[in-house]
């Protein structure tokens, strides 16, 4: 299924992931961390179907578990106590809450850096710091895209290694260190010299000196405009409830909040900005279903 939101302009697509990176790390509302917890899994999902749910079972939910048990049994924090650890340490209600709340925060967080990772390109983050930043735009952009390029160099490498009865998961203990690294060796010498090779073509086309243009395939047009207002619009809406007390929610020395009519607006703004993607994928959809059934 293809992905509308990442036909959209760089700029749109990288504002939007700043602002839900930013308000998923720093606004700790329990409902905040829930709605943009909510709608990161529902886009990974979008964007990568199955493998994405895997993920969400194998990796998010195991580091939930643990990083919630964990804030507990190091942080006493809190006057409401349930009970007390061998330790003789009290078990406060306060870090419990808060244990939840990082792990909700730290889920959300991983899931929009996988989206971010598949909508935001090598070439988008070129292009739109390829000439502020252009070393450091260069090297992120290398690094953006190592791991699944390395992933797949190690499933080519493994499979000629075992046509040739290098094969690292039969044979003695023996056998298989020294497969194994003889794999870790092909690979090392791959990532280095596929790095150097990198440089000295960005090298020799010119790349970051003054003066230079590129061709660009990115247009700037209306529906990019009206995109990033409403991103604009969204994100001052949830700055300005959060600045005048929209979002109150403190977890420490007491669990303690208030609700006002601002809560439930700035509430729906967040919800907004981050099912944006999910909603603009829902009417390209529609759209195309609609186009489809008149053929």
């Amino acid at each position: 299924m293809k992905d509308s939101f990442s036909s959209y302009h760089p700029l749109v697509n990288f504002l939007f992931f700043a602002q839900v990176l930013g308000f998923s790390m720093f606004l700790l509302h329990p409902l905040c961390l829930g709605i943009s917890l909510l709608c990161a899994v529902g886009y990974d999902i979008y964007l990568n179907g199955r493998k994405a749910v895997g993920f969400c079972l194998k990796g998010i939910l195991p580091m939930m578990v643990i990083t919630a048990l964990l804030n507990p049994l190091f942080s006493h924090e809190g006057r409401t106590i349930l009970t007390y650890l061998p330790s003789g340490n009290p078990l406060t209600l306060e870090s419990i809450l808060y244990g939840l709340a990082a792990a909700g925060m730290l889920a959300a967080v991983v899931l929009w850096f996988a989206c971010f990772n598949a909508v935001i390109t090598s070439d988008k983050f070129v292009y739109l710091f390829g000439r502020v930043i252009p070393a450091l735009s260069l090297v992120l952009s290398m690094a953006l895209r190592f791991v699944p390029r390395f992933m797949a160099q190690l499933k080519v490498v493994t499979r000629a290694q075992k046509c040739i009865g290098k094969d690292p998961s039969q044979g003695s203990l023996f056998h298989r260190i020294r497969c194994a690294g003889s794999i870790l060796s092909v690979m090392l010498t791959w990532a280095l010299e596929n790095g150097i090779d990198t440089a000295d073509s960005m090298k020799s086309r010119g790349y970051g000196l003054p003066g230079r243009t590129a061709f660009s395939v990115y247009r700037f047009d209306n529906r990019d405009r009206q995109a990033l207002i409403c991103l604009l619009v969204l994100g001052a809406a949830v700055l300005a409830g959060a600045a005048f007390d929209g979002l109150t929610w403190r977890y420490f020395p007491t669990v303690k909040w208030s609700t006002t009519p601002l809560s439930f607006g700035v509430l729906a703004a967040y919800t907004a900005l981050c099912a944006l993607p999910l909603i603009l994928n829902w009417k390209e959809d529609r759209k195309w279903n609609a186009l489809r059934s008149k053929i």
